[in-house]
């Protein structure tokens, strides 16, 4: 018997949101639904062949998601790290100094308006 094979949502709380919802819009271009979410399709995302998911469980460290107090970080595939970073710092949103770029892609930090860290991430080519 199969038991978890993937996963299929991110769900957390917010103070308010629709305003939340509309920030995510406006500054990460996410397509927010009236009923609050977004469904990403893998297909559009890589169409030749399958994309990954990380899951990972890490110390509880309240340095590694600083300056974020929340207990979890959401990572999204961005295609243009750096283009999508600048823009956000023309937009007034709190964007991490840092960003590095690994044998597993280029990565970045924002945070949200209720003070969520956000980690953006472009793959490798091909990845």
């Amino acid at each position: 018997m199969k038991r978890v094979t993937g996963i299929g949502g991110v769900f957390f709380k917010a103070k308010d949101p629709k305003a939340l919802g509309e920030w995510y819009k406006t500054h990460l271009g996410m397509n927010v639904e009236a009923w609050g979410g977004v469904a990403f399709k893998w297909a559009e995302d890589n169409p030749s062949g399958t994309g990954t998911t990380a899951w990972n469980l890490f110390k509880d460290d309240p340095s590694h998601f600083a300056p974020s107090k929340s207990s979890f970080m959401i990572n999204y595939r961005v295609d243009d790290l750096d283009a999508l970073i600048a823009a956000l710092r023309d937009e007034g949103c709190d964007v991490d100094e840092k960003v590095e770029d690994t044998e597993f892609g280029k990565f970045g930090w924002v945070m949200d308006p209720e003070g969520n860290r956000l980690e953006l991430w472009q793959p490798p080519e091909g990845g």
